[in-house]
């Protein structure tokens, strides 16, 4: 089948085939989107807390942290209504209208005259993240098929995360040479009309893509509500709790460093380019390495790189809260970002593997709410934790609860990639 077959504007499900090398035109397309949705979020890790720290004079780091906690609230519940919301409207809806309501957030960041402005627009940039980036990575799980997931998952983060840590050392450089503002948020402008407009004119949907792989699927699985798959993804399934879990303590120490990092960096006299450095490593590093990660994950099974990767973050944590010099932080964060990676496609992938293809999508969703709910509570109980004993004791914090969740996927997940679920687990 040719490329031209998958992607005519209405394919049936007997048209189109799986696989990355028969879809590898939408594939690719998608690929980009994502470095642009990835890249909305690296406008914001480095110069965000500074604007709030030196332009607004907020010396409260809960406070600081408060447009983390926005966007990942808004993140998660718009990643719970995401799954559902594709399979009701179609994938590419849902990916255009991402795409809409994340157009005014680097406008209202550049203009914003007080510190809730910017609260509002990581509220919008959530909904923006929750329903772009949770169809990207749904999309090109359906594109694939179930033989290349992690395949699939490895590249989608790979893009994503390549132009947060671009984005986020651009941002440090620019705030360097012109000031926190207006400049280096000119990146998000470009970022939002090249999305929109790309998702708009030429993305194809991929329900057919799904029902092509229903019909090949060997078992039956019976219709299953909303509120049954939230209940299996969430803690029925020990595979999806396990995952969820995991999920959820992987963005609070994201969403700890999104927002305690610079501040911390800063108060031993680090500039913001230095600083923009330090940030861009971590997600650069964890952008790169899903190349591999992802199909290694195909090859050796989830839970190995998961339950490792847990525990390498939580090393780099402990590193990080323990030292005050820049090379061992460099280490830190490179540490970070392989952690990151042998954890973040493999989790994705587990997910797809215990999830029927008729309930995949909003498995997904439910994992992702979860797994971004981690930004909110992440952001804020270190900002509570670094007013109350200093920001080492919250990054030590954090790290110890990384390594928890390590050990709960190592007792609690099964040990290679399971089977679809062909029944409701009772």
């Amino acid at each position: 089948m040719s490329v031209s077959d998958t992607e005519a504007s209405v394919p049936s499900a007997s048209s189109v085939t799986l696989g990355l090398r028969a879809n590898r035109r939408q594939f690719a397309l998608l690929v980009l989107i994502n470095a642009f949705v990835g890249g909305m979020v690296g406008i914001e890790r480095t110069v965000v807390p500074l604007i709030g720290s030196e332009e607004f004079g907020i010396t409260s780091t809960t406070l600081v942290v408060s447009f983390i906690v926005s966007f990942g609230v808004v993140k998660a519940f718009a990643n719970l209504v995401s799954g559902h919301l594709a399979d009701v409207w179609g994938r590419k809806r849902v990916l255009v209208l991402g795409w809409l309501v994340g157009l005014p957030v680097p406008f209202m960041i550049m203009w914003a005259p007080s510190w809730g402005w910017i609260v509002a627009a990581n509220a919008l940039l959530g909904v923006n993240q929750g329903l772009a980036w949770s169809m990207t990575v749904i999309m090109k799980v359906d594109l694939v098929g179930p033989k290349s997931r992690g395949l699939a998952v490895g590249l989608n983060e790979f893009a994503g995360y390549l132009a947060v840590g671009v984005t986020a050392f651009a941002t440090g450089y620019l705030a360097s040479e012109y000031g926190l503002r207006p400049v280096p948020i000119y990146l998000g402008v470009g970022y939002a009309i090249a999305g929109a407009a790309l998702s708009i004119l030429l993305v194809r949907d991929t329900r057919e893509h799904v029902r092509a792989e229903i019909g090949n699927h060997p078992v039956e699985a019976p219709a299953i509500g909303f509120r049954e798959v939230f209940a299996l993804a969430s803690f029925r399934d020990r595979n999806l709790f396990a995952a969820s879990q995991a999920g959820l303590v992987n963005n609070l120490n994201d969403g700890m460093s999104w927002g305690i990092f610079p501040l911390f960096f800063a108060s031993f006299g680090l500039g913001v380019e230095r600083i923009g450095l330090l940030k861009a490593v971590y997600p650069a590093t964890w952008g790169i390495l899903q190349v591999a990660t992802g199909p290694l994950s195909d090859r050796w099974g989830r839970k190995g790189l998961i339950v490792a990767g847990m525990w390498v973050q939580a090393t780099a944590l402990f590193l990080t809260a323990a030292t005050s010099q820049f090379h061992y932080w460099l280490i830190g964060s490179l540490l970070l970002g392989l952690g990151t990676a042998m954890v973040y496609p493999s989790l994705i992938a587990a997910v797809s593997d215990a999830s029927h293809p008729s309930w995949r999508a909003r498995s997904l969703s439910v994992y992702r709410f979860w797994r971004d709910l981690g930004y909110a509570i992440g952001a804020l109980s270190a900002g509570i934790i670094a007013d109350l004993f200093g920001m080492a004791w919250a990054i030590g914090a954090i790290a110890a609860v990384t390594f928890v969740s390590g050990l709960i996927v190592a007792l609690l997940m099964h040990g290679s990639p399971s089977p679809a679920r062909s029944k409701v687990i009772g």
